[in-house]
């Protein structure tokens, strides 16, 4: 059984838990006074909301399955920073990896549905899944780049980093895993997020009638 292959009830029961699994974290957070934990706990919890303001913004319908798969994706990351991250080896490759899922799974989305809309452009579907892992592997490299300036910056500031690079070995491990994840959205992600397709072509539509 996969997130998708539950009701959209379920779906959006276990997303609201996860939200408070973040806010709990956040509390933590305050409570220790961790900068990092707050910070990131409150970023993720915003990111949590987004779906629903777009469907509610822009009328793209990104589903319960969708919301769940985001809703995860950060909360893993949140849980991390109270520790999880140095106390079990593998959870910074998970976190990537699901992260990267999600990151793909926009990249593919949106270019589909521009695909789909205009004759403009046309992406055959091996250029579209190596095209998928690029945009992944540059909003990877991006990230880390933001760690390191970050660490500089709070470093010469002399407060807590927000983000945290342990080493040059790890950006590439972190880098290895973000592939991984575009690889599972290309091989096996595709057909979940027809519907979320479907609605962005469905917008773009309305928006060229007007």
């Amino acid at each position: 059984m996969t997130l998708f292959s539950l009701s959209a009830r379920r779906q959006r029961r276990l997303s609201r838990g996860l939200q408070l699994v973040i806010g709990a974290a956040l509390v933590v957070g305050l409570l220790q006074r961790n900068l990092s934990v707050v910070a990131n706990a409150a970023i993720a919890l915003s990111v949590t909301f987004l779906p629903a303001l777009l469907e509610r913004d822009t009328d793209i319908n990104l589903g319960a399955g969708v919301t769940l798969w985001v809703t995860l994706a950060v909360s893993l990351h949140s849980l991390g920073m109270l520790g999880l991250y140095t106390a079990i080896p593998w959870w910074d490759n998970l976190t990537h990896t699901l992260s990267a899922t999600v990151v793909a799974g926009v990249g593919y989305a949106t270019t589909r549905a521009l695909d789909e809309h205009t004759r403009a452009v046309f992406f055959p579907p091996r250029f579209l899944s190596v095209f998928i892992l690029v945009v992944t592997l540059a909003f990877g490299v991006f990230w880390e780049v933001l760690e390191f300036s970050m660490r500089v910056v709070t470093d010469l500031l002399g407060i807590q980093a927000v983000l945290i690079q342990y080493s040059l070995e790890d950006t590439l491990m972190d880098l290895v895993f973000d592939a991984v994840g575009a690889v599972l959205v290309a091989l096996f992600g595709t057909q979940r997020l027809s519907a979320t397709v479907e609605s962005l072509v469905g917008r773009l539509e309305r928006r060229r009638g007007r």
